[in-house]
């Protein structure tokens, strides 16, 4: 990785493009420590606090979420929007149509995806200054300064405004830069929060007694290795279905004839069954603390709910891990449609060794599929949870969550390495292709 980011950087061209992305990734930290006006640095660390989405959110924001910045909802809004209109394309024929029109239905498809993130980020913003409004739990006091309409629309201003900025600024990234400008917004917001995890192990390490806790630090420095050189393997692992062309004769011509295959990513569900299912398990929790059973030494049914629903409570990784599992498939079996492929084979003459065209074929890919998608889920839900029974065997919490964002770090950082590489022999070529 770091020969190739070398080698780019001795490219004038790559140069450019790698200092305009970094110019852009300082901008988006910088926003991330503007506060929002009307609201104290800090009035949503009692959200952070209570787990679940929203200690996801903060962790992609790398903090500003927590310190109530311009940047607080990050692009959470955008990705929400992102997935909607990925299922509206399977729901809607209109969209579906839209979307194999071309670069026309694609660009229109991306300005619904923008008006739903703005219109996503409104309400997102205005249910945030509600909860904080009405203390959210805490007492029922207002963690407002100044309470009112004007105070309420230029917080719901400013929020919405600070997650369009940095919808543009990640299109700019992707259009003028290197690599997907929204994944490396949230790939700086993750590793920022990197030397603050760094000091919360230092202080773990050092307020034990002997050195059982310097050899449990080794233990994870080691583990965390291992673990990030299997995410590696596992997110390049794909599975080729071989594909053969019968030869057909057109006039004096002759086509086809090639072999090919078809690549199915062992993780090509991505972040987005994790996204899905810690979406889910924050909604009980939430629920619970606006009806006042916030606090530690709260007691009754909804202290019960908050207590179980905690990201660092046993029960939390065991219900997130079957429900990765689940939306695994689910997104899996959206994105793919064996019967339309194996159709769009028989069209152009296509098929797989050993297996008939038509339906044969449809079912052949449906099951390994079924196979590749099984073993994807197992390790994504695997990587997701581990960090938190880790967490929990050293009495250590700073990793609850750490598995989603190690998934997103290393997936990142493959994907822009590969980016930057096409870029490269792209440039090797140019000679030929002039």
């Amino acid at each position: 990785m770091f020969s190739t980011i070398r080698n780019a950087w001795a490219i004038p061209d790559l140069r450019k493009k790698l200092i305009y992305t970094i110019l852009l990734l300082i901008v988006f930290r910088l926003g991330s420590f503007i506060p929002v006006p009307g609201l104290e640095r800090g009035v949503l660390e009692s959200l952070v606090a209570g787990g679940g989405l929203f200690e996801l959110l903060d962790m992609m924001t790398g903090g500003a979420f927590a310190q109530a910045t311009i940047f607080a909802m990050g692009i959470a809004p955008y990705i929400n929007a992102s997935i909607i209109m990925q299922l509206l394309t399977v729901a809607i024929p209109a969209f579906e149509r839209m979307q194999k029109e071309g670069e026309d239905g694609r660009k229109k498809l991306a300005q619904y995806q923008r008006y739903g993130t703005v219109l996503l980020a409104i309400l997102q913003a205005w249910g945030l200054y509600a909860l904080l409004n009405t203390g959210f739990g805490m007492g029922g006091a207002s963690l407002i300064t100044n309470p009112g309409f004007t105070t309420a629309l230029m917080v719901i201003i400013t929020f919405t405004a600070g997650t369009a900025f940095l919808m543009w600024l990640g299109e700019q990234i992707t259009e003028k830069g290197i690599g997907n400008g929204i994944s490396l917004i949230i790939f700086a917001g993750i590793v920022s929060r990197v030397p603050h995890m760094a000091m919360n192990l230092l202080s773990w390490v050092q307020g034990g007694e002997g050195n059982g806790r310097w050899a449990g630090l080794i233990l994870v420095l080691a583990v965390g290795l291992a673990v990030v050189g299997f995410v590696v393997q596992m997110n390049e692992a794909e599975r080729r279905i071989p594909v053969q062309y019968a030869k057909r004769v057109v006039g004096r011509k002759m086509y086809g004839g090639q072999s090919t295959h078809i690549p199915i990513k062992v993780a090509s569900a991505g972040v987005i069954p994790i996204i899905f299912a810690v979406s889910i398990l924050a909604f009980p929790g939430t629920i619970a603390q606006m009806f006042g059973a916030g606090g530690p030494d709260a007691t009754g049914f909804w202290a019960g709910v908050i207590r179980w629903m905690s990201p660092t409570h046993w029960f939390f990784g065991v219900a997130q891990f079957f429900l990765i599992i689940f939306f695994t498939y689910f997104y899996t079996a959206i994105q793919f449609n064996p019967v339309e492929m194996g159709n769009n084979m028989k069209k152009n003459g296509g098929f797989i060794p050993g297996i008939r065209p038509g339906r044969p074929t449809s079912e052949y890919i449906a099951k390994v599929l079924g196979k590749i998608t099984t073993a994807g889920a197992i390790f994504i839900a695997t990587i997701a949870v581990f960090p938190l029974f880790l967490s929990l065997g050293f009495g250590f919490t700073a990793f609850a969550i750490g598995g989603t964002s190690l998934l997103i770090v290393v997936g990142v950082a493959l994907e822009t390495v590969r980016q930057l590489e096409s870029q490269m022999l792209m440039r090797h070529y140019k000679g030929f292709l002039e």
